[in-house]
């Protein structure tokens, strides 16, 4: 069905609305970078710290189903508005803790409510954007995830620089000014389509060469399926590696010999990495399919966890820098996977919901990050983080090969 100007026009109009929301939203992402400072002014140790990422993930996830229910409940524009201030304050009062905070108030303003806000925005925005594209549904779910993935490299390097010029604190409160108006200006605007808004017809690209019959699945039809709980775990699996990564990157190009500056950028580039991972896996899902994209991704991950293991062993800042990129680009793939595998799999009805619930991988494997950094601290080396990682990647590529029908 060919597009009229003023329906192609509003669509074009929501993915960049949500794609400039998302490189807000997405600065939690660079937690390994803001967190520096925290450290030195309140003699918080890095488990207390991966603790705090661990948490925020979780906090997100949460939020991510309170979204669907609360775009349901209050409508698209009041949800993100409302988030937008929740996650906005939760930056400013991180920034306002004073001398001697215990570290719970971190877990309460940065995991809880800029971490649950996020999470709640997250899933508004994409599903609401999604609804526009039944027929580039994974092109649209890889630039979504891209603008949430740079954030990294475009507000955790600013930040980073702002830290030295006006202080940890006031940055704080910066960004969380800026994550509220951008969420607020989005919320304005946004929208579901109306009655009135002509669509193309969904394409089923994302189910090249296989052959399962389509229908919309509720969140309970969901959860009783094999193909779920499959998919479920390779997520949690695939993700564990990528947000374990992201939570200590700069340390550990640090530890192989990178300079502070360097190490700071290498941060910046898996961001894009991410970002571009995101993109390239929503066009290549459109083209040939979940099943091929999925496993080419899993590869991608075993790689990824590999050569960043001879890395530290060898102690090579080249083979780090390449283990770092190849990390970003297949972590990048989870979320657009995520996204694209709901909607091909279980239809687009309850879309928000059953989405939200299988993000909740996020929740599991952000403890894997915590559980890393414990091995780090006990050991005092890289080694058995990323063995860990490695035999969690192969796993999730035995499951990969199981997934065939809903």
């Amino acid at each position: 069905m060919h597009l009229n100007s003023k329906t192609s026009a509003k669509r074009n109009l929501m993915l960049a609305l949500g794609v400039f929301s998302m490189i807000f939203a997405g600065v939690i992402y660079a937690w390994s970078i803001i967190k520096a400072p925290l450290a030195s002014e309140f003699g918080w140790s890095a488990s207390e710290l991966a603790l705090n990422f661990t948490l925020t993930m979780c906090a997100f996830c949460l939020g991510g189903f309170l979204g669907s229910i609360l775009s349901k409940k209050l409508g698209v524009r009041l949800s993100t508005v409302a988030s937008g201030i929740i996650a906005g304050m939760g930056f400013v009062l991180t920034g306002a803790l004073g001398a001697g905070s215990h570290i719970a108030l971190l877990y309460l303003t940065y995991a809880l409510m800029a971490g649950g806000g996020i999470g709640i925005v997250y899933n508004v925005i994409i599903s609401s954007v999604n609804a526009w594209f039944p027929d580039k549904k994974g092109l649209c779910s890889g630039c979504l995830m891209m603008g949430f993935g740079a954030s990294t490299l475009l507000l955790g390097n600013l930040a980073s620089r702002l830290f030295d010029v006006i202080g940890w604190r006031m940055t704080y409160i910066l960004l969380g000014v800026s994550l509220c108006l951008a969420l607020v200006i989005t919320g304005i605007f946004i929208s579901r389509p109306g009655q009135n808004d002509t669509l193309p017809a969904t394409k089923d690209a994302s189910r090249k060469g296989e052959d399962f019959e389509i229908r919309d699945y509720s969140p309970t039809q969901m959860l009783r399926r094999g193909s779920f709980w499959r998919a479920f775990i390779l997520l949690i699996c695939l993700t564990a590696v990528g947000s374990s990564v992201i939570s200590f990157a700069r340390d550990l190009a640090l530890s192989v010999g990178a300079e502070a500056a360097l190490a700071t950028t290498l941060v910046g580039v898996l961001s894009v990495c991410n970002g571009l991972g995101r993109i390239l896996t929503g066009k290549t899902f459109d083209l040939i399919g979940r099943r091929k994209t999925m496993i080419a991704a899993n590869v991608l991950t075993v790689f990824a966890a590999g050569i960043t293991l001879i890395a530290i062993y060898t102690h090579s800042l080249p083979l780090c820098i390449i283990g770092l990129c190849l990390t970003g680009i297949s972590y990048g793939s989870s979320p657009t996977i995520s996204s694209a595998f709901s909607s091909a799999f279980y239809g687009m009805k309850h879309f928000a919901t059953n989405f939200s619930i299988m993000n909740f991988n996020l929740m599991i494997a952000s403890f894997v990050a915590t559980a890393c950094s414990k091995l780090l601290e006990l050991q005092g080396t890289y080694t058995a983080p990323f063995i860990l990682l490695l035999m969690l990647s192969c796993t999730a590529l035995a499951l990969n090969f199981s997934i065939k029908k809903p």
